[in-house]
């Protein structure tokens, strides 16, 4: 009998559905991590990022942003304000709102979680060259922007 491991692949192992999945999972788990060895989520670093990028917004503002759904804003901002990253504030325009913004505290996690990131992509993608991390970058966004429109769907992973 023949030792599993020197079996032939599965005709299925080199379809890039399955491909997609499997190194999706791998990218999930390294990102998972490297967030929580810092105390945060995906959500967490969504969030302050899109605050980083459009400054100051109201909560269903922030969720179209951010593609965060919202039966999970409000527990990501109490998160996050708990922990002094983000201030909620009357909108002075709308007082039955809140508007969010980044307190300095959230910057400096916003940095930390980026230099995790970028170690667990380098991690990802260490068999790739630059070249080729870049090409890949490239086919999955054509990807997901394709099935995006067909489907209307912004929304990612990273809870």
């Amino acid at each position: 009998m023949q030792n599993p491991s020197e079996e032939t692949p599965g005709r299925w192992e080199r379809l890039p559905s399955w491909l997609l999945t499997q190194t999706a999972g791998h990218a999930h788990r390294l990102v998972a991590d490297g967030f929580s060895s810092v105390g945060a989520r995906g959500y967490h670093y969504r969030l302050l990022a899109t605050l980083e990028d459009f400054g100051p917004a109201s909560q269903a503002t922030l969720g179209r942003r951010s593609g965060i759904h919202v039966s999970d804003m409000v527990a990501t901002i109490n998160e996050l304000a708990d922990r002094g990253l983000v201030e909620r504030a009357p909108d002075p325009a709308d007082r039955r709102r809140n508007i969010i913004s980044l307190t300095d505290a959230g910057k400096q996690q916003l940095r930390r979680l980026e230099k995790r990131l970028a170690e667990r992509q380098d991690e990802l993608l260490a068999p790739l060259s630059p070249e080729e991390r870049q090409r890949l970058t490239e086919l999955l966004s054509r990807l997901l922007d394709h099935h995006n429109q067909r489907t209307g769907t912004p929304e990612g992973s990273w809870s």
